[in-house]
């Protein structure tokens, strides 16, 4: 009996491997209802015209990359993924922020969930009003790169996106995933 279950397992795995082969777009798509699309695979040639995609991660309910209309904004993306989860921190995006196709946008948590027993808020900082001591009380920013968001923000106007300081000289994607879970946009 148990060669024969050995067996049935191996031949499904078999089964799946060779299907993947044939076809490696291959996936679950579901439809919510706004209308997006979820992708299971990263295969994003295939986008009817008048879409795009765009991928988001933290707290919201289902991360994952979706297909949404042109135009769309950050509150579009936000309910195909399925809402913010409790702790996603919603002062650090705009609801009318434009999306970019191709890009990914993080949501941070509000709170500390390091500590299971207790949470915690994280302390953070509003990039688009905080002065230079406002940014350096943030152990996560560098004096350079204080200074270098509130030259660029003064230059460009107001951030929309948590995103947008990748924008800014000297932030690379080390300090922005340093900083992102640091920092909001509006209160």
């Amino acid at each position: 009996m148990v060669k024969i279950l050995i067996g049935v397992v191996v031949v499904a795995i078999a089964a799946v491997v060779v299907f993947l082969v044939i076809d490696p777009s291959i996936g679950i798509t579901t439809t919510n209802t706004n209308n997006s699309i979820v992708l299971v695979d990263d295969d994003s040639t295939s986008i009817a015209e008048g879409y795009f995609s765009a991928t988001i991660e933290g707290e919201v309910t289902k991360p994952g990359i979706y297909v949404l209309e042109d135009g769309a904004v950050m509150d579009d993306l936000i309910n195909a993924a399925g809402g913010l989860t409790p702790y996603g921190d919603d002062l650090a995006y705009y609801e009318d922020a434009f999306l970019s196709s191709g890009s990914t946008y993080y949501i941070p948590p509000k709170y500390d969930t390091s500590d299971v027993c207790q949470l915690s808020e994280i302390k953070k900082v509003n990039i688009n009003t905080a002065s230079l001591d406002q940014l350096l009380e943030i152990k996560a920013f560098s004096n350079s790169v204080a200074n270098a968001l509130i030259t660029y923000r003064a230059e460009n106007g107001e951030f929309k996106t948590i995103e947008d300081i990748l924008n800014v000289y000297g932030i690379g994607n080390a300090t922005y995933r340093k900083l992102r879970g640091y920092i909001i946009l509006h209160e």
